[in-house]
């Protein structure tokens, strides 16, 4: 087998069924950030997908060698590089999904939300730009506080006036990730048969991976589950750590990314039965809180239905109790932030 063979056969692979769809006309992805530590990566492997058939990249800085070093593949992606304030609108122009890993990394010590005043003056702008130029476009959020930066988005295009709900999504997949990871290595069993899903929020306490939901079944000792839990829950500060102020959690964020991105143009162009959790505005009646994370059925449209969180265990109920208050908290924190920038701007 050729090098590129083998290259490939191994992408797909790893992506599983995820990317193996062929695109829809005209399916233009655009990731903001393109030049970061996510976004370098995330832009390969999408560079890679037969579901991309424009690859749009916009960052403030460094985006024209990234994407000339990115053109020089050999898939049909077409690569355009955009820079600076004034080319975000030729970026966005046309978008089915624009993905946004733009933002400041997390360092040791550092918790998401010591990124909220940067990350959300980020997304917000964003938004704001999307509202006004690509309306129709799925919005992925990857912007930590995921928890408060899904609210500031929804609310700017609330404000303007184009707010769908089924197409904004918090990107909560690496927790998936890593929960099928750390479960397949407890349990010695071969990750890509693992999933496991994962509800609530992306951070901290908030992240509640539902191991009595797994397939294939599995159990845990109570101890061991709650070591496991918080590994999941606080696996990015592992990452943070590791790398020693190096930066966070990129490449495997990166994948997590490319997987609900591939997922979602998939259900875009008609593939069905497509289920992935994702944080988005919801039945606050239903979920105790305006924005979750649970498994959604996507569609055409987006989030076409909510699958629910199934029955609970005594344990993963009181985990939830304990995320209700902080998800509030920080739900709130993001809609007054919106709010009150986006009335200067009306």
């Amino acid at each position: 087998m050729s090098f590129r063979g083998l290259v490939q056969g191994v992408f797909r692979q790893s992506m599983r069924q995820f990317s193996m769809s062929s695109a829809r006309a005209g399916s233009k992805v655009v990731v903001i950030g393109a030049a970061g530590g996510i976004g370098q990566p995330l832009s390969l492997l999408l560079k890679n997908s037969p579901l991309v058939s424009e690859l749009a990249l916009y960052d403030i800085v460094h985006t024209p060698g990234v994407g000339a070093d990115l053109s020089h593949i050999e898939t049909p992606a077409k690569v355009t590089a955009h820079m600076g304030k004034d080319q975000l609108a030729a970026a966005l122009k046309g978008a089915t999904a624009v993905v946004i890993p733009a933002g400041v990394p997390r360092k040791p010590g550092m918790t998401r939300d010591d990124l909220f005043k940067t990350n959300a003056t980020i997304v917000l702008n964003i938004a704001d730009a999307c509202a006004q130029v690509c309306p129709q476009a799925c919005l992925l959020i990857i912007t930590n506080p995921v928890n408060s930066t899904v609210p500031i988005a929804a609310q700017v295009l609330k404000t303007r006036n184009v707010f769908d709900p089924r197409k904004v999504f918090g990107v909560t997949t690496l927790d998936i990730v890593r929960s099928n990871t750390f479960i397949s290595a407890a349990k010695g069993l071969q990750p890509e048969r693992v999933q496991c899903p994962v509800i609530g929020g992306h951070a901290g306490e908030t992240i509640i991976p539902l191991t009595s939901q797994c397939t294939p079944a599995v159990s845990f000792q109570q101890a061991e589950l709650e070591a496991l839990t918080k590994r999941i829950q606080f696996g990015g500060d592992e990452v943070v750590k590791a790398k020693a102020g190096a930066g966070s959690a990129t490449l495997s964020m990166a994948y997590a990314g490319a997987r609900f991105t591939f997922a979602l143009l998939n259900a875009l162009s008609g593939k069905q039965n497509i289920v992935e959790c994702a944080y988005v505005k919801c039945d606050e009646k239903e979920f105790g809180v305006p924005f979750f994370s649970s498994p959604l059925v996507l569609g055409r449209n987006g989030v076409e239905k909510f699958r629910g969180v199934g029955k609970l265990s005594d344990y993963e109920k009181k985990l939830v109790e304990k995320a209700i208050p902080e998800l509030k908290g920080s739900i709130k924190k993001g809609i007054e932030f919106a709010d009150a920038e986006m009335k200067k701007r009306m």
